[in-house]
């Protein structure tokens, strides 16, 4: 794990990214509302600079017929608590982008959930083997709260880029910066180079 020597090590043995702190259960944490689930009116799409200039979209029927895995991982939030032994089902985002390529000079994805919420990604936190799009939580579908239908995991970044409720994937030929990247929060978010604020940033994105 990169930079996963400059974590601490709790009495239970846990290796936590800097900063962090162990926090038991899975706590509810997120902005707004939640929103209500309509089924009939849900889809996910792909936009923006597409390879073939086309938006593609699924919907739940056809999202549960691509190939599923199963990723455990641990969830960080960027004021500094962790929660262990995630066990996430869902598509691999790294899927999405072979199904729907985007264009050569794509290097950001924008992740749009309900209400307008964007968390912008580099194209290569996407392609991570470990990036999901996940449909269940140790074994169980979502819970509203916790972002049924569809929450996007990215498990060496803080909770912030990983939406709940996402909705679309939209390619960016240039950074732009997402809900709470527009309110100080690190445009990358590596937890172990703890990436939280935007005063971290340097030109070339490192802390």
């Amino acid at each position: 794990m990169a930079g996963g020597d400059r974590g601490t090590r709790t009495e239970e043995g846990v290796l936590l990214p800097p900063g962090q702190h162990l926090v038991r259960g899975w706590p509810v944490s997120h902005y707004g509302p939640v929103p209500r689930f309509r089924p009939e009116r849900w889809d996910l799409r792909i936009t923006g600079a597409t390879a073939d200039g086309d938006e593609h979209r699924w919907n739940l029927e056809e999202l549960s017929l691509l190939p599923h895995t199963t990723v455990v991982a641990d969830l960080h939030c960027a004021t500094g608590p962790t929660s262990t032994g995630h066990e996430w089902f869902g598509v691999p985002a790294r899927l999405m982008l072979e199904l729907v390529p985007p264009a050569a000079r794509v290097t950001q994805v924008m992740a749009w959930a309900e209400y307008g919420y964007g968390a912008n990604l580099r194209l290569c936190d996407l392609t991570s083997r470990r990036s999901l799009l996940a449909t269940h939580h140790q074994g169980d579908p979502l819970t509203a709260e916790h972002g049924a239908p569809l929450r996007l995991v990215v498990p060496h970044l803080y909770g912030y880029k990983g939406p709940k409720w996402l909705r679309s994937l939209e390619y960016l030929t240039e950074d732009r910066r997402g809900f709470w990247e527009e309110r100080g929060y690190h445009r990358i978010g590596d937890v172990w180079r703890e990436q939280r604020y935007s005063h971290q940033e340097e030109p070339d994105g490192n802390p």
